[in-house]
């Protein structure tokens, strides 16, 4: 897997349009309850971030009701969630195969991440991501079946095209967990 990308200002760039348009997308469908959506970013202080593009991470793309004040936030190539790390970063890293402890705190020390986030973003991916609505509802499409116990990198390699493309698909495919959806009185548990 290509991690130049993580020093690449295009496809940083690249990955603001995409959420540019994933923003616009979620502002035209508007509220629920038919209100219109007005801007609400939310600042952020992303890890891993090149300084040419900082600025345009400052943010993540959400909205607001002008009627019901419920919020509205977008999925996002950019973002993985509420973690301070962008999500291509956190692909790129747990991507990288260490099964020992000294070759997983020399990455540590390399990209500049605790070994103990390596450790979290490994375990997520191996424990928590096959249990993901996202994951249950799409896995069977993957023929081969993916190794789960070599995810992301066995799933990177399932998006065909440069490494640049294949990262790209996966950010768009891993999107909707980027958001929360929260509960509302008319959903069973």
């Amino acid at each position: 897997m290509c991690h130049a990308l993580l020093q690449d200002p295009k496809f940083f760039r690249l990955l603001l349009r995409i959420d540019m348009e994933l923003a616009g997308q979620t502002r035209a469908a508007g509220c629920t309850c038919g209100g219109v959506l007005h801007r609400a970013n939310y600042p952020r202080k992303p890890r891993r971030c090149l300084d040419e593009v900082r600025a345009d991470y400052a943010s993540r793309f959400s909205f607001c009701c002008h009627r019901c004040r419920r919020r509205a936030t977008s999925v996002s190539v950019r973002f993985f969630g509420r973690r301070v790390y962008l999500g291509l970063a956190v692909v790129l890293m747990s991507a990288r195969r260490t099964e020992a402890t000294s070759a997983v705190a020399q990455l540590g020390r390399l990209l500049n991440v605790p070994v103990r986030t390596l450790q979290r973003w490994r375990r997520w991916w191996v424990d928590e991501f096959p249990l993901t609505p996202l994951w249950q509802a799409t896995c069977a499409r993957f023929m081969p079946p993916i190794a789960l116990s070599e995810l992301p990198e066995s799933l990177i390699e399932r998006f065909a095209g440069s490494a640049g493309e294949s990262l790209m698909r996966l950010l768009l495919f891993l999107s909707p967990l980027t958001v929360r959806h929260p509960l509302t009185l008319n959903e069973e548990r």
